[in-house]
């Protein structure tokens, strides 16, 4: 008999099942966050909670991503990614049970920290793993477009599959869904994922990571309590201080050493800190038109969860369709037209909303979400672009991953901010004043629009390039990109971007050219 090669190749096949398992960590993270949006009023009706404490629910999950993503970044480069990815998935699938069974909201907040930093372990590093497990650049293109993918998935099943749970199950069910799923990608992680680790991790930096801590729960916890405990109070005051004093030590201190956790020296270049603002403004209009949507659609409205759910899909739909083409918009012509795009739409939808009222058409509601997507799906390639244009390959991976914190914190303060101007704005029981105190919030969000379409023609101009160019000189150039690590430092969005074919080591192609010395 004559051997025949298999239609498939037993290696490739375990690859396939490597991104198999990252992609369902991916999907598991994105699911609870925009499923636990869809359980908010369940758990406003069940723990007697307030607005704030509704705020402290998303946030205490996002604050925990934004302050230890880096830090889970640098230490799976420097310990090993398959048994910090095990530990995230262990972490996140037991705050998922504690979370399902907390007593009080307390308690409840608390839970969704652990599930944050559990999650911090995940993404970033499930991305490394993927780029370590496919050698050749087309499949790794190809294997990174699937997990770009699954985040549109994840999106519109969010909010469909949370409003099936809590309806059928009490929102606390939103929270069972994470346990098999985290156990089943933990005990394939075992016997598939093979450890790596960073050729050259970077060093430990503990004082910068309590100070980027500090700022943000300083600034986040000011922000929130500040709208009932008052903006004048003693508390209010001295986090706002404290959180000052933090943001001017961090550079101070960063830029002494050799390998700064934040280095300050980025921010001088104007692409970079147009995509590090842009990140903060897209994310938080996000996060803020999530949390103020779902109070309004089912508070005021009297939708139940899985109509508040089915309503924002045509939102969700749009995010995946726009990332496709953002993709290759910002490949071939550069991040300005889709930030533009983006930033028009993300205006266009939220000024819709400026005149929301209890009675506002449904059709006007679903044109508003179908323009908001679209324009938040736009805008996570080109910032990625702008991340890492001009700097030196060795610098790259680093400048993304602060972008994609940059993306957390936007999350963190868009429910802070937007959720403190209803509270401070409300006048009586919220399901009777939420629309008239939100109309400041919806011009907000036209406001984040504008900027983001101001960013993208102010940061992408020749001088601005230039000067980027410069910055980049000032860093040594390695031999190559792959010396560099430049997609094994998290370099590909892991928030909601999509990479293409046409993309290398998840960077369109005129980034990579724009960046080798």
């Amino acid at each position: 008999m004559i051997a025949t090669e298999p239609d498939v190749d037993p290696a490739h096949r375990r690859r396939l099942l490597v991104l198999a398992v990252c992609c369902l960590s991916l999907l598991i993270t994105v699911i609870d966050a925009t499923a636990v949006n869809v359980a908010l009023p369940a758990v406003q009706r069940d723990l007697n909670a307030q607005v704030s404490g509704l705020q402290w629910v998303i946030d205490g999950y996002t604050l925990a991503i934004a302050g230890f993503m880096m830090l889970a970044g640098s230490t799976a480069d420097r310990i090993g990614r398959r048994r910090v990815f095990q530990a995230g998935l262990a972490l996140f699938t037991v705050g998922s049970l504690l979370c399902s069974r907390a007593p009080g909201l307390s308690w409840l907040v608390a839970f969704r920290v652990v599930q944050g930093l559990g999650a911090s372990m995940l993404n970033p590093v499930a991305l490394s793993i993927i780029t370590s497990t496919f050698p050749d650049a087309r499949q790794r293109a190809r294997a990174i477009g699937v997990w770009g993918a699954t985040v549109g998935v994840s999106l519109t099943l969010g909010p469909v599959v949370g409003g099936l749970l809590v309806g059928s199950a009490g929102w606390r069910a939103v929270f069972w869904i994470n346990i098999p799923v985290g156990l089943l990608a933990l005990a394939l992680s075992a016997v598939l994922i093979s450890e790596s680790k960073a050729a050259t991790a970077r060093r430990r930096d503990p004082v910068g990571q309590v100070l980027v801590l500090t700022v943000l729960a300083s600034l986040i916890f000011a922000i929130i309590e500040g709208s009932h405990r008052g903006y004048g109070s003693a508390l209010i005051v001295g986090l706002l201080v404290l959180a000052a004093i933090a943001a001017v030590a961090l550079p101070l201190y960063e830029r002494r050493r050799g390998q700064p956790l934040v280095d300050p020296v980025f921010f001088r270049s104007i692409p970079f800190t147009g995509a590090f603002i842009t990140a903060i403004t897209a994310f938080l209009a996000l996060s803020g038109f999530l949390f103020l949507n779902t109070l309004y659609l089912q508070d005021v409205r009297g939708y139940s969860a899985l109509e508040a759910g089915l309503l924002t899909v045509p939102m969700a739909v749009g995010t995946a369709i726009a990332s496709t083409v953002s993709g290759r918009l910002t490949a071939t012509h550069g991040p300005r037209p889709p930030l533009v795009a983006a930033g028009v739409l993300v205006a266009a939808g939220a000024l819709l909303l400026t005149g929301l009222s209890p009675g506002t058409a449904q059709p006007l509601l679903l044109v508003a979400y179908l323009l908001f997507g679209c324009g938040f799906g736009l805008v996570n390639a080109p910032i990625t672009s702008m991340a890492v244009a001009g700097m030196p390959p060795a610098q790259a991976g680093v400048s993304a991953a602060i972008t994609t914190t940059a993306r957390q914190i936007g999350n963190s303060l868009g429910v802070a901010v937007l959720g403190s101007i209803v509270t401070a704005h409300a006048r009586g029981p919220l399901h009777q004043g939420f629309t008239s105190a939100s109309h400041l919030a919806w011009w907000i969000l036209a406001g984040c629009g504008a900027l983001i379409a101001a960013l993208g023609i102010l940061t992408t101009t020749a001088r601005a390039t230039a000067g980027a160019a410069r910055i980049a000189a000032r860093f040594p150039a390695p031999r190559s990109v792959v010396d560099a690590g430049l997609v094994d430092a998290g370099l590909v969005d892991t928030g909601l971007g999509q990479a293409g074919e046409n993309e290398v080591h998840g960077l369109p192609r005129g980034v990579v050219r724009r960046i080798q010395p």
